[in-house]
This record gives structure tokens, sequence and C-alpha cells, in this order.
């Protein structure tokens, strides 16, 4: 089974419109177990701070508790413990927590919409690709 780390990018994109690629990449999580999610507690605080972002909260749909959602998710993802540490992967060291936790969970994706990981397009045999190349693969 193929294994995937979201950046959190892809999080609020799915939060906010779950329509689009990211949601749908989720809902192949929730409704198929298409894939394993992978995350770790350094990617788990950095979405759950995302979420609570102001510019964020305005565009989430009434009634929808994103907090809640998001507990729901890491529930149901393989945790990795952040024993490992990427350093001076990305452009930004902020990103290099994907890296590693990728290459921890021995994931197959990082999935982002962050353009300093998408320029890094592979590591160790680890894809980064943008959303909608991985829904296709999940769903082609």
């Amino acid at each position: 089974m193929l294994r995937a780390v979201l950046d959190a990018n892809v999080f609020v994109s799915a939060a906010i419109r779950p329509e689009g690629p990211p949601g749908a990449i989720l809902e192949e999580f929730l409704r198929r177990a298409a894939f394993e999610l992978v995350l770790s507690p350094a990617i788990v605080d950095e979405v759950s701070r995302a979420l609570t972002y102001p510019k964020v909260r305005r565009y989430l749909r009434r009634g929808f508790d994103a907090e809640r959602w998001f507990e729901d998710l890491v529930v149901l993802s393989y945790f990795v413990p952040d024993q490992y540490k990427a350093v001076a992967v990305s452009r930004d060291p902020d990103d290099d927590k994907y890296i590693a936790a990728a290459l921890e969970g021995r994931a197959d994706f990082i999935v982002a919409g962050d353009s300093d990981l998408l320029s890094i397009r592979e590591y160790e045999k680890i894809r980064i690709v943008r959303p909608r190349a991985f829904l296709d693969l999940l769903t082609g």
C-alpha cells in the first residue's frame, strides 16, 4: 500500500475547498483507504496551528469543525515519533519536517502545494508531487 505525507497546505486546502484535489485525496483516504497517511508531531502541530489562523477560519464552511476533522484524520494515520532529522534538504528549513516524516514513515510520496518542497521533486526515492498528480495516481 502507498504511504504519503501531506503538507499543511494540502490539509488547509481540503478544509476550505473539499471538492478540490486536496479534499478528494482525503476522501480517498477516508472512504477507500487508498493510501496510508503518515503524520508526525511536528506536522500535526503545524496543521493544527494553521487551521486556527483567522485568514483560514474566514474561508471555512459554516458549521465545519476543522479541529475535530483533523483530529479524526490523525487517529486514522500512521504516526511516526519525529526521531529522524532531515537537515537542509529544502530551501525552507521548516519544510524538512515533511521529508523527515516521509523517511521515518517509509512514505512513497510527499504531496505538497509548497514550491520549496516541490522544487526538490524526489529525495531518497520519495517523490514530491502536487495534489492533482497524487489524486490522478490514486484514481487512475
